[in-house]
């Protein structure tokens, strides 16, 4: 049997393993350090390293199933993404990060979750 060439298209959003109504675009960062070039006058003299805060981003659908007060209160969970190339990516004890806006006209609710570090399985 032949590896699917799916690399992108369908995914999945789950929070502590229950489906969510994503939509759109999601984003996600393992919260690695980030490195910068530290750069003289005539050289660079190396690079430094900042920390960077490990994140799951994107849209939900804002239906009657969704308790937005929930949503924004939550904190220990373990949002996940599964991605169409057979990757997921976990936040492990996360907090919901986001403002809580919703919108309106295509019922979009955006939401953050972030924590120390991101996992990713494949």
């Amino acid at each position: 049997m032949s590896k699917s060439q799916r690399i992108a298209g369908i995914f999945y959003v789950k929070i502590d393993g229950i489906l969510q109504s994503a939509k759109g675009n999601f984003t996600y960062n393992l919260g690695a350090p980030k490195r910068s070039a530290v750069v003289g006058t005539h050289k660079v003299h190396g690079f430094k390293e900042e920390v960077q805060v490990a994140f799951l981003e994107g849209e939900f659908t804002d239906s009657s199933e969704l308790d937005l007060e929930k949503l924004v209160t939550l904190e220990g969970v373990d949002p996940s993404v599964e991605l169409a190339n057979g990757k997921v990516f976990v936040l492990r004890n996360a907090w919901y990060a986001g403002e809580g806006t919703v919108n309106t006209d295509e019922a979009n609710v955006d939401v953050r979750f972030e924590a120390d570090k991101g996992e990713e399985i494949r």
